[in-house]
């Protein structure tokens, strides 16, 4: 990670960390890095800025936006929508780059700084690292008169994406009663119009945005409000979603959360049956749970592990040619659709995949059985103490301590100030012991800092 970007973009407090000044920059770094990378320059270069419903974002926005038209960009504004739909547009629209302005699944006071390649891809970490190189120069040329970039409203990209998730699924939603959760994130304005459209009754909450309430006790990251709301109303099965909707996390007619982990058996499975799992193998994360891992291979699907980011499972994706990734924090990424993860598209094919079974959703999931976990995440003023020394090796010793049976992991949050403890174990009581003495051990290390 480098000075400015974390695995997911850009991101930090909004007016601190994460500056209007820095936008301005930011967009006047990607106008000019889009002109270099081109081979020609009898077009201007263009980008498209998505956003979610911070109130930061729209400081962002337009600061990012006259970056881009400093440097001799035009900016097209697609307002308030989702990471993947400025993915899409990107790249069937033929755009050099695609930003989109979220902190993702952080509290409102955050916000952050997404930039996608033209096929629709996040970013390298290579180029990325061009991207700070120029944020730092004060040498980058200014656009003068008719080379000045336009501002461009640009709303009918986001109809052309809900078109297009509506267009993708196989079957009318017609008896699904379904719920939603979009976080009073960039999902308010797209689900429950797609899910409508389909066919289903849709009872979502969290549509209600006032720019600091974004993932406030809602969305994917508190999906106990999705279970409420299903077992309130009675309904078949629901999703929840993060601030940018690039993520889904379900919950079955009984309102029992179904996981990223879940998501990816139970469309692994179906892919397997129909002939689209290219390879046999999905791709995970370090955070997939065993119990993944075991239903998995008794399926006949292997996997193959990458480090925490979708950015990192797209990658081997594309290097390997499989069609199907993910993360347990709900990031699934299906090739033949998308190029990242996408929320309410993995919500669609979930759907499709509980109306081809004839199965509720607590059948689909109930053969991954996951070990117990435990996740701690402890607020650092140095995210480099993940990787002391004295870290490391307290971390080898608890694994050794379990001979086998479960795992542990330490690391730096790439999109938040923290330091993320994760341990699986035979038992939940065994997940607290080890997890408590490695907080000891960083917690000692900050305070000798």
């Amino acid at each position: 990670m480098g000075k400015y970007f974390g695995t997911d973009g850009f991101r930090g407090v909004a007016g601190r960390e994460l500056t209007a000044y820095h936008a301005f920059r930011m967009g006047l770094a990607i106008g000019t890095y889009c002109k270099q990378m081109r081979r020609d320059d009898k077009d201007k270069v263009r980008a498209v800025i998505g956003k979610d419903t911070r109130r930061s974002s729209y400081m962002l926005e337009y600061a990012i936006a006259a970056g881009l038209s400093a440097s001799g960009a035009d900016a097209y504004i697609l307002h308030v929508c989702t990471t993947p739909c400025v993915s899409y547009v990107t790249a069937s629209e033929s755009f050099d780059a695609g930003i989109m302005i979220s902190a993702s699944h952080n509290p409102f006071y955050d916000n952050g700084i997404k930039v996608i390649g033209s096929g629709g891809e996040k970013l390298t970490d290579l180029a990325t690292d061009l991207l700070e190189e120029l944020m730092e120069r004060d040498d980058l040329p200014m656009a003068e008169g008719e080379e000045i970039g336009r501002i461009v409203d640009h709303y009918s990209g986001r109809n052309r994406y809900i078109g297009y998730l509506i267009s993708l699924s196989r079957h009318s939603f017609k008896g699904c009663r379904i719920g939603l959760d979009c976080a009073n994130g960039a999902a308010f304005s797209v689900a429950a119009s797609v899910f409508a459209a389909l066919g289903a009754e849709v009872h979502a909450i969290g549509c209600e945005p006032s720019g600091t309430n974004i993932n406030d006790g809602v969305g994917s990251t508190h999906p106990e409000k999705l279970s409420e709301l299903i077992r309130k109303e009675k309904l078949d099965f629901g999703f929840a979603f993060d601030g940018d909707a690039d993520r889904c996390i379900a919950a079955d007619e009984r309102g029992s959360i179904v996981d990223g982990d879940d998501i990816l058996y139970i469309l692994a499975k179906g892919m397997k049956e129909s002939g689209e799992l290219h390879g046999e193998t999905v791709v995970t994360t370090l955070m997939s749970n065993t119990g993944l891992y075991t239903a998995l291979e008794k399926t006949g699907i292997a996997h193959t592990e990458v480090s925490v980011g979708d950015k990192y499972v797209w990658e081997r994706m594309k290097e390997c040619g499989y069609s199907l990734g993910g993360e347990a924090s709900g990031h699934i990424i299906i090739s033949k659709y998308a190029t990242t993860g996408d929320g309410i598209l993995t919500a669609i094919k979930l759907t499709e995949r509980i109306i081809e079974s004839e199965k509720p959703l607590s059948a689909l999931h109930a053969p991954v059985v996951k070990l117990p976990q435990l996740t701690l995440n402890l607020p650092t003023r140095n995210k480099a103490k993940a990787t002391s020394a004295e870290v490391l090796a307290a971390r080898e010793d608890a694994e050794k301590s379990l001979r086998g049976e479960g795992r542990v992991t330490v690391r730096a949050s790439g999109t938040e100030p923290l330091i993320r403890i994760t341990v699986e174990a035979k038992s939940q009581e065994v997940c607290e012991k080890i997890a408590n003495g490695l907080r000891s051990v960083i917690e000692a290390k900050e305070d000798a800092l």
